[in-house]
């Protein structure tokens, strides 16, 4: 049926390797190969292995509870157990010590829980070595970063100096409308004080 199809894939064994399944190690170092797994039902007598390139066998172990810590069944003397299942997390994570240039490719995380009819699930990281870790050329970002910014700025300086223009227009004109008021007024007095002194002059002799 849908509806128990639906609640089977809620309670499906997950594993998962981080957000990248891609991990770059320099030569003769320890790379830290991330693994952890989820299940709603819990689990019993919990199995998981690492594969190297999908056949080689490099570490088997085997966890009986969430209270307990997981034991070692076999590993390669060069592989490391460093997560924890008794945290918040089951985190089932390996170090793999003194990488070599041989160490490169495909490594395999499966896991497989009797509690859930013996449900299995994996999840695979691609190991690179390098003789030399590369430092990303930032370059052309922190030209665009700077052009963009410089653009922007130029536009606020632009839109600053318009403000200033229209401010000094505006001022001009309201000084030049006082001026041809004040003139206006100064006109007519005088016009009427010169027909004031018009009709004050003495009537004709007869």
């Amino acid at each position: 049926l849908p509806g128990l199809h639906i609640f089977a894939i809620a309670f499906a064994l997950e594993v998962s390797v981080g957000k990248t399944n891609t991990v770059m190690a320099l030569n003769n170092s320890n790379v830290l190969l991330p693994c952890t797994f989820t299940t709603c039902t819990g689990f019993q007598d919990l199995v998981f292995t690492w594969y190297f390139n999908s056949t080689e066998l490099i570490y088997h172990g085997k966890i009986k509870n969430k209270a307990s810590e997981p034991t070692v069944i076999w590993h390669n003397p060069r592989v490391e157990f460093v997560g924890s299942t008794t945290k918040k997390d089951n985190n089932i994570s390996i170090v793999l010590n003194s990488v070599e240039f041989s160490d490169a490719g495909k490594y395999t995380c499966h896991v497989k829980n009797p509690k859930e009819r013996n449900a299995q699930h994996n999840a695979t990281i691609f190991l690179t070595v390098v003789h030399k870790m590369v430092e990303t050329d930032n370059t052309v970002t922190l030209i665009i970063v700077g052009v963009v910014g410089g653009l922007i700025g130029l536009l606020i300086l632009f839109m600053l100096i318009k403000r200033v223009v229209l401010f000094i227009i505006k001022k001009t004109q309201d000084g030049k409308k006082e001026c041809l008021v004040s003139s206006s007024g100064n006109d007519n007095t005088e016009n009427g004080l010169a027909g004031s002194k018009a009709e004050q002059k003495a009537p004709p002799k007869a």
